[in-house]
């Protein structure tokens, strides 16, 4: 009876640290995946200075009541899914963020492909104090081919 019931608990012991592993291994892998490489920032920077600086400013910071921050609003690092569509469709004047009013129209950037929509997307919302997952170009694909909002 002592035999079987050691027998069980190494059993048990050794299914937990089984699953144990597996856990971190998924962890780890999860870990990786969001690892952004410094060639996805600086794709991202550029992009950025070309099409964003503009409106948004050098620091993220936008043009009050004219032109949106991009630093730490909802808007950049909440649902990915939503920036990217900003990205694709533009902005309507009078779109609110966070509590403000912005009035300039943002044209659609439809014409960027999905990698570059993913670099900028990662390089906004992991600077200007932002810190958040990389937007990765299959997320972008992905709303990009949705049929409905």
């Amino acid at each position: 009876m002592r035999f079987v019931f050691i027998t069980t608990i190494l059993i048990t012991l050794g299914g937990i640290k089984s699953a144990s592993a597996q856990t971190q291994k998924g962890e780890a892998t999860a870990v990786k995946n969001q690892i952004i490489s410094s060639t996805v920032i600086s794709n991202g920077k550029k992009i950025y200075q070309q099409y964003c600086l503009t409106c948004h400013m050098a620091d993220g910071a936008g043009v009050p009541n004219m032109n949106p921050p991009l630093v730490k609003t909802t808007r950049v690092l909440g649902d990915k899914a939503k920036l990217i569509r900003v990205i694709l469709k533009g902005l309507n004047t009078g779109e609110e963020i966070d509590g403000e009013t912005y009035t300039n129209v943002m044209p659609p950037h439809n014409f960027l492909n999905d990698q570059q929509i993913a670099d900028v997307l990662t390089f906004v919302r992991n600077s200007f104090g932002n810190k958040a997952t990389k937007v990765t170009e299959a997320e972008v694909k992905a709303v990009r081919n949705k049929k409905t909002e």
